[in-house]
């Protein structure tokens, strides 16, 4: 059994974890020191990110609509997620890591002109 991070607890609602192949299903528990992630399926499962290591949070938002899907990144790499509970979930992390990291993913069109601002800048070297 894993020992959680936490010594209290703000939110606990279900998601699904999309870390490797497939979807889990699962918990998340969002405490006083950090996000974790239980597998309902398998106990050992688990993702832990405590607070301090998060380096920004991306939501789905469109037409002032947050879309059930997020992103965690981290300094050791990004965890892809999904809950019903996605406005409440980011509403307890903000608490915890601040305004400026909890981000808009940026849309399809915004991620094309990106590209294209991209190549435009190494054809001009």
């Amino acid at each position: 059994m894993v020992q959680s991070l936490n010594s209290s607890v703000a939110l606990t609602t279900q998601g699904i974890s999309f870390l490797g192949i497939g979807a889990q299903y699962g918990k998340f528990l969002l405490g006083d020191k950090a996000f974790e992630f239980f597998n309902d399926n398998n106990v050992d499962d688990f993702i832990q990110i405590p607070w301090q290591s998060m380096t920004a949070v991306y939501a789905d938002v469109s037409a002032k609509k947050i879309g059930r899907r997020f992103r965690i990144e981290t300094d050791k790499g990004s965890f892809n997620f999904s809950s019903s509970e996605t406005g409440r979930l980011l509403k307890v992390t903000r608490e915890h890591i601040g305004d400026d990291k909890v981000l808009k993913n940026p849309t399809l069109l915004k991620r094309i002109k990106g590209v294209f601002k991209k190549k435009d800048k190494k054809g001009a070297r």
